[in-house]
């Protein structure tokens, strides 16, 4: 992890989708003063399972995965973060140490709020308050939302959606092509919660159907409409 050159809070590309859109110029001055901005390679880790909190990460750039080990020592991915996103912040109100890993799904830039400072900005500015127990709110559901499916859905139907997760996610809003992203049959069938030979042979059902295609770790969404369909098979 190295230091470079942060990016100004004042003027952040992702101010406006933040958990800090609705600062103050002078709570940004503050925040962007005492901020610490690092680089991740991919597969470094952010923050581990298990280690105290200190600050706040606020993801620049790239990817990044949240996951956990179950009972069984397997990981599971349990989110996915982009740039704007806001990472470790429930461990921190909690003052709990953190519940899951961040890692860097590819080179990935992030900034470091110290707690003291979150702290003093949630306690002194309600907007950002209520931003996060909004934020709070719906990460609970969504972590519910996966549960119910992860119990209920077959492992074909959870592959689509996990797909149609990952375009929902990094898929850049101008583009008009078909939605591409490299990613490991590992860290796939950790979001999908089911072995790597599992994920592999669905896979190949999808390429022999038309509806991906794949080179290398590379994963192309051809015909989402079709994923849609049969992920929403058990809702």
């Amino acid at each position: 992890m190295k230091s470079q050159a942060a990016p100004e809070c004042q003027r952040c590309t992702f101010r406006e989708f933040s958990l800090f859109k609705n600062c103050q110029q002078g709570e940004l001055e503050d925040i962007n003063e005492n901020k610490c901005f690092h680089t991740y390679k991919k597969g470094q880790v952010i923050f581990h399972e298990g280690n105290r909190p200190f600050g706040l990460f606020c993801v620049f750039d790239g990817k990044v995965k949240i996951s956990r080990l179950n009972a069984e020592g397997k990981e599971q991915i349990i989110r996915l973060a982009k740039p704007g996103d806001t990472l470790g912040y429930r461990s921190l109100i909690e003052n709990a140490k953190y519940s899951a890993s961040a890692v860097a799904l590819d080179d990935t830039q992030a900034c470091f709020v110290p707690a003291s400072d979150f702290n003093k900005l949630v306690d002194s500015n309600v907007k950002v308050a209520n931003d996060l127990m909004k934020m709070l709110a719906k990460a609970l559901g969504e972590s519910q939302e996966r549960m119910i499916h992860m119990a209920m859905k077959p492992v074909r139907e959870r592959l689509a959606e996990a797909l149609l997760l990952l375009r929902s996610t990094y898929q850049k809003a101008e583009s008009a092509e078909p939605f591409s992203i490299a990613i490991s049959r590992d860290d796939l069938a950790a979001i999908v919660g089911t072995a790597k030979e599992t994920v592999i042979r669905f896979l190949s059902e999808f390429k022999e159907d038309g509806i991906v295609s794949a080179h290398g770790s590379t994963i192309t969404l051809l015909k989402p409409e079709r994923l849609l369909k049969i992920s929403q098979l058990y809702d």
